[in-house]
């Protein structure tokens, strides 16, 4: 097996498996550890996968986005965490607006028992809450994206441009000082950037794996953002010179 077919294997396995590790991948395709180290590293250059202690991790790419499946599994105890400590940052909030993904899937069933009002876009998110006696929740309309169970779309847009948001919880693919807040569909985009307009406050919640990637379409610049909430597996160094562009980053 060549190089290049290899690597293009690697990458297969990780978006399936959602982490490799070098000494199973040594085993798996024959090769000595330093090969697929070299591999990993490559495929780290070129943004494909992000190396994590012992292996890599699939990088989100305008080719490849990760489905819900992936990602309720992935970074899980992390992403509790962030939730939680998210929800304590509403701060009198009465109106707030719940991003797509699996992590305002988990801060909006800490707010079933709150009064509030709750836009968003994700269906999952207006599922949790749909028992709540004390949330009261706007689905926006528009085209259903299968892949992540959210609306986008220029009806979504327009129904956020006629509101005031008090705070907005905002997920990301990928986040990066020079390129700033960046996702992979161009539809998701405008509805994140919409959104963050229309906030008083935005905050970023985000696992630490997606952090030093960029990809396709720009929403925000990391100085939108009142606070980053992310998981303490984020090095402090890391998060410090996000901090120095401007929001509170809180590692968790």
């Amino acid at each position: 097996m060549d190089s290049e077919t290899r690597q293009h294997r690697i990458v297969e396995l990780a978006r399936t498996r959602g982490r490799v590790e070098v000494v199973s991948l040594a085993e798996e395709l024959d090769v000595a550890s330093e090969t697929i180290r070299r591999d990993l590293k490559a495929l780290a250059a070129r943004r494909l996968l992000k190396r994590v202690h012992g292996g890599a991790v699939p990088a989100e790419t305008a080719a490849f986005e990760s489905g819900l499946e992936f990602r309720s599994q992935v970074d899980l105890a992390q992403k509790q965490r962030i939730a939680h400590a998210a929800v304590g940052l509403l701060h009198g909030a009465e109106t707030v607006y719940l991003d797509e993904g699996f992590t305002p899937r988990l801060i909006a069933q800490q707010l079933a028992d709150q009064r509030l009002t709750v836009v968003t876009s994700s269906l999952l998110a207006a599922e949790a809450l749909a028992h709540s006696s004390t949330a009261t929740v706007l689905l926006l309309g528009g085209r259903m994206r299968g892949r992540t169970l959210a609306t986008v779309d220029h009806w979504a847009v327009e129904m956020l441009r006629g509101l005031v948001i008090d705070v907005a919880f905002i997920g990301t693919n990928a986040i990066s000082r020079e390129n700033g807040l960046t996702t992979s569909d161009p539809a998701v985009a405008a509805v994140k950037s919409t959104a963050v307009a229309v906030s008083r406050r935005s905050i970023l919640v985000a696992a630490h794996s997606k952090f030093g990637l960029s990809n396709f379409c720009r929403f925000a610049d990391v100085p939108d953002f009142e606070a980053i909430v992310t998981g303490s597996e984020l090095g402090f160094a890391e998060a410090k010179s996000y901090e120095v562009l401007g929001p509170t980053v809180l590692r968790v």
